[in-house]
């Protein structure tokens, strides 16, 4: 017959969620349970220790969106697993800090979260390759060897009482970390830096929203490499308020980047005079540097509902 509304299409929605992210009070089983309620088939899987992530996205191009919940380390696995299958994912905020859900401007409401995905809206996000060894990481954030890595390693103890507070605890001990001359290939060329860290930045906010630098962007191809060349954390709050004043558009820097250093790369090897520990995305690696990263050219598709242009920093 000629005239009739074809039937709505149901929405094929996976769930990958690790029930051990955070406080463990996942609320993605109230955001699928509001998907089901909306006409969406709805397949969940909890993640196990020792079962790679690609065991559970085998069928990943079965279904219309992925959604992750867990910290950032299984958002990232997640999306890396998941890179070039065009496939959109949401980011669910289930963990400690959530940074690439603040990012990208997700709420935490489990409602609103099954809302968006409705919605459908997506952006094309670069991610970031991790090469340690004979072991290759992706991350969606922010990779860094140093003073960061160390941060995150003293605030695993005061997440379960402080939460997101322990990053900015812990980032209070950095009294007196160790600095090293770091060696550097960006782009086939040599450069060296003495610093206390390298962070290699997709993403531009850090904790509650603060820019770690300005004109990071998330889909421009290309990293921000910052190098800490401070002595301590105290020293870098120039440059961070400098960041938010450029953030805020209140005019020139007031203190200029004596502290920081920051250039753009797609393709980066680090190595130091000292073995310094490593973290990508929160998560911390068991090797020091040397390591390699090089960027992916919009490798995934992270549902948001915000637009691109408003992502940069």
């Amino acid at each position: 017959m000629t005239g009739q509304t074809p039937p709505p299409t149901i929405k094929r929605i996976l769930v990958i969620f690790n029930p051990k992210s955070g406080s463990g009070d996942n609320t993605v089983l109230q955001c699928a349970a509001k998907l089901r309620e909306a006409g969406c088939d709805v397949q969940e899987r909890e993640l196990e220790k020792d079962i790679p992530v690609t065991e559970y996205l085998k069928d990943v191009r079965a279904y219309d969106t992925v959604i992750a919940a867990g910290g950032d380390g299984t958002v990232s696995s997640v999306a890396y697993a998941m890179r070039y299958t065009n496939v959109p994912l949401l980011a669910y905020p289930a963990g400690t800090a959530n940074l690439i859900a603040l990012n990208l401007e997700l709420p935490e409401d489990p409602s609103r979260l099954a809302e968006i995905v409705l919605a459908a809206h997506a952006v094309r996000i670069d991610l970031g390759e991790l090469k340690v060894g004979d072991q290759t990481h992706g991350f969606a954030m922010l990779a860094g060897a140093g003073a960061d890595a160390s941060m995150i390693r003293e605030s695993e103890e005061l997440k379960p009482k402080f939460g997101a507070l322990a990053y900015a605890m812990s980032a209070m001990r950095q009294v007196n970390p160790k600095k090293t001359t770091f060696h550097m290939t960006v782009d086939g060329e040599e450069r060296s830096a003495e610093g206390i860290g390298v962070m290699i930045a997709n993403f531009g906010k850090a904790n509650f929203g603060l820019p770690i630098t300005s004109d990071i962007s998330p889909s421009d191809g290309r990293f921000t490499v910052v190098v800490l060349r401070a002595g301590n954390v105290f020293q870098l709050l120039p440059n961070l308020i400098d960041s938010v004043r450029s953030k805020l558009n209140l005019g020139d820097p007031m203190f200029g980047s004596g502290n920081i250093e920051t250039f753009e790369a797609t393709e980066i090897h680090v190595q130091s005079d000292e073995p310094f520990p490593l973290q990508y995305d929160g998560e911390l690696h068991v090797e020091t540097t040397p390591f390699s990263a090089k960027v992916l050219p919009g490798a995934i598709r992270f549902v948001t509902p915000a637009r691109t242009a408003t992502l940069k920093t």
